[in-house]
């Protein structure tokens, strides 16, 4: 569908403007949602868009449940950040998909430079899983209880919880979880798993060494970091999600945003942008178990993307400024062609009707290219992709 195809379909949708969140439910879909931090509430524009219930109906805490936050000396648990999250997201009756458990990055020192062995780590990490889950009780959708285990090339990633426990240590997290709330849904979250076929295929292995041992596994988290120009395509995107569906999963987008490089951005920029949005949104509704799409910030102000990779960015569905973008209009309008096409999320079906028949069948072309791989970091390497 034309860009300008597209702008037409929200004109003519009413009252369009600002309601991603209802858009997605009348596609079908549990939410449309964003990362939100501690600090947004210093931006009034940002601030008030956030807690929009059409606009966004689920939540993200950005950093505040992650291990430093929670538990940075040992045994000891703060959730003062976390709990204004929390309690906003539950004053605007919003979804919260709660982040993250067992990661390797933004560990206290005492956790990354300590002495493990196996029965320590693994006191460790029920210690800490049990308090964090217990203290959010029934108020999490969703946590990620894994998050990022695998390098691009589809090994496992070097972290203290390998070391200590091996492969092993993925079952157990899931266990621990599942036994502090028996009633929240368990992702595994990764990035990259759009782009690299052999990281995808690392993320089965982790899901079906999950499932092998006995231990509830629901979901797999695409982050969907991606790059103006790189981002792959539609029906490569469906093949990917499906990967997980097939498994008897759900999944969902947990991290969206699209970058631009180079700055500053232009209008041929910007257009190139709100397709790919659009092909990343479409991708979700062509799979009847994805769950819904978070972005990452929905505003350039207040984007991680700068900051890591330099002479990237204005990566998200509006500006600096909290004005609407032409990806903004591109997504309310795949959202707004799929209404009524998908069976809402939750139902029973006997059949489906998907918002559209693209649907990948084999496996997807790759190329390598040069890329920024989206994890945080500023490496630059050299990486296969989707075409």
């Amino acid at each position: 569908m034309k860009i300008a195809t597209l702008a037409a379909l929200v004109a003519s949708v009413p009252a369009v403007s600002a309601q991603l969140h209802a858009l997605a439910k009348n596609a079908g879909l549990l939410y449309f949602g964003t990362a939100v931090g501690p600090g947004d509430s210093r931006d009034a524009p940002y601030y008030a868009l956030s807690n929009d219930i059409k606009n966004f109906g689920q939540y993200t805490p950005d950093n505040a449940q992650k291990w430093d936050a929670t538990e940075p000396q040992r045994g000891r648990f703060q959730y003062t950040q976390a709990d204004a999250i929390v309690n906003r997201a539950i004053a605007n009756k919003m979804i919260m998909r709660c982040h993250t458990l067992v990661w390797y990055s933004q560990l206290p020192s005492w956790v990354s430079s300590g002495s493990w062995t196996k029965d320590t780590m693994t006191s460790v990490m029920q210690t800490h899983i049990s308090n964090v889950m217990g203290h959010f009780k029934s108020k999490c959708y969703a946590w990620d209880v894994v998050n990022e285990a695998l390098e691009d090339n589809g090994t496992y990633r070097n972290n203290p919880f390998l070391k200590a426990l091996g492969d092993s240590y993925f079952a157990l997290s899931f266990k621990f979880a599942a036994a502090a709330d028996p009633d929240t849904k368990l992702y595994y979250n990764d990035y990259n798993l759009e782009y690299f076929p052999v990281k995808a295929d690392g993320a089965v292995r982790i899901v079906k060494l999950v499932q092998a041992a006995g231990v509830p596994i629901h979901g797999v988290g695409l982050q969907a970091h991606m790059t103006v120009g790189r981002t792959p395509s539609r029906s490569n995107l469906t093949w990917t999600l499906e990967k997980y569906t097939s498994l008897g999963l759900d999944v969902a987008y947990t991290e969206l945003d699209v970058r631009i490089k180079p700055l500053p951005s232009n209008s041929s920029s910007l257009q190139a942008q709100a397709k790919e949005y659009e092909a990343i949104v479409g991708s979700c509704l062509d799979v009847p178990r994805c769950v819904g799409i978070t972005v990452w910030g929905f505003g350039d102000a207040h984007s991680w993307i700068p900051q890591t990779f330099p002479g990237a960015g204005d990566s998200c569905l509006f500006d600096k400024n909290s004005k609407p973008k032409p990806a903004f209009s591109s997504v309310s309008a795949i959202l707004a062609s799929a209404s009524g096409k998908r069976v809402p999320w939750g139902s029973k079906p006997t059949s489906l009707v998907s918002a559209t028949s693209v649907v990948a069948t084999s496996a997807p072309v790759v190329q390598t290219t040069v890329v920024m791989l989206p994890s945080k970091t500023s490496t630059k390497v050299a990486v296969t992709s989707v075409a």
